[in-house]
């Protein structure tokens, strides 16, 4: 049963980064969902897994924020797909989110470090 307590951790531990991950990722470029969900497992190494059921929710409400905007495309097999694009509030809200996360894993890290 370790396994599935550690997949638990992981998901606890993405829902809280998820949002500043997917902004990174668009940083680069603008992509649709399913391009997002795959660089982020190969980037991660396959870590970093987020089904749809995340996904999805997660862009809309970045969107609805004015983090991101979305504009129809094709993807890379022809296929119809709404594309995701950074905009400058999303920008600004990735270096603040950015800023918050890395004083968080340093203070954490001096925690564990000490023991």
């Amino acid at each position: 049963m370790k396994g599935t307590r550690d997949n638990a951790d992981r998901g606890d531990l993405l829902r809280g980064a998820l949002e500043m991950l997917v902004l990174r990722t668009l940083a680069e470029a603008p992509m649709h969902g399913f391009g997002i969900t795959e660089a982020l497992r190969q980037r991660s190494n396959t870590v970093l897994t987020v089904d749809e059921g995340s996904m999805y929710p997660a862009l809309y409400r970045m969107q609805r924020r004015g983090w991101i905007a979305a504009q129809w495309g094709r993807s890379e097999n022809n296929r119809r797909a709404k594309f995701y694009a950074l905009t400058d509030d999303g920008r600004q809200h990735l270096e603040a989110a950015a800023d918050r996360w890395n004083r968080f894993s340093d203070a954490v890290s001096r925690v564990m470090d000490s023991a």
